[in-house]
C-alpha cells in the first residue's frame, strides 16, 4: 500500500501551476488511460486555524479533466521532472484564464485530484500549494 501524503508547492498570486505526479493503483501499477474512467479536480483555500475546514475556489470545484489530455500511458521524463529518474505518469496544467485558481498571497491551498478507475477504488492524490 502506499504511503499517503500532500505534495508541496509554492505558486505565484494569480498565476498558474503544473501538476506532476506518478500514480499509482493499488496493487502498485502506474495508471493509463484505459484504466482510467474519469478525473475530477477540486482547488480548495485552506483555513489557517483549522485545516479540515476547505473552502472551494470559484470556477475550480469538480472541473472534469480529459483523461488522455492528463494521463500519459508510459511514464515521462523530462527536464520539469526533478523528483527522481523513474518519471511521471499525471501531469496537468491548471487553467486560470477564466477563474483564478490561487487569488490570495499568503494563502494555503489544496488541489485535490479524484481518479475513478474502470476498475477498483477512487485514486485520491493532493498537491498542497503556498501562495506568494
Amino acid at each position: 500500500m502506499a504511503v499517503a501524503k500532500d505534495i508541496h508547492a509554492v505558486v505565484f498570486r494569480n498565476a498558474t501551476a503544473t501538476f506532476m505526479s506518478r500514480v499509482e493503483n493499488a496493487s502498485g501499477l502506474a495508471i493509463n488511460q484505459a484504466s482510467i474512467a474519469s478525473i475530477l479536480y477540486t482547488v480548495y483555500e485552506l483555513s489557517k486555524d483549522d485545516p479540515t475546514v476547505l473552502t472551494p475556489v470559484t470556477g475550480h470545484q469538480n472541473v472534469a479533466l480529459n483523461i488522455s489530455g492528463v494521463v500519459y500511458d508510459t511514464l515521462q521524463l523530462d527536464s520539469a521532472w526533478t523528483v527522481d529518474t523513474v518519471g511521471y505518469n499525471f501531469r496537468h496544467e491548471l487553467d486560470v484564464s477564466l477563474n483564478e485558481a490561487f487569488p490570495s498571497a499568503g494563502k494555503l491551498y489544496q488541489v485535490r485530484y479524484e481518479l475513478t478507475p474502470v476498475l477498483g477504488q477512487k485514486i485520491v492524490f493532493r498537491f498542497q500549494v503556498r501562495c506568494i
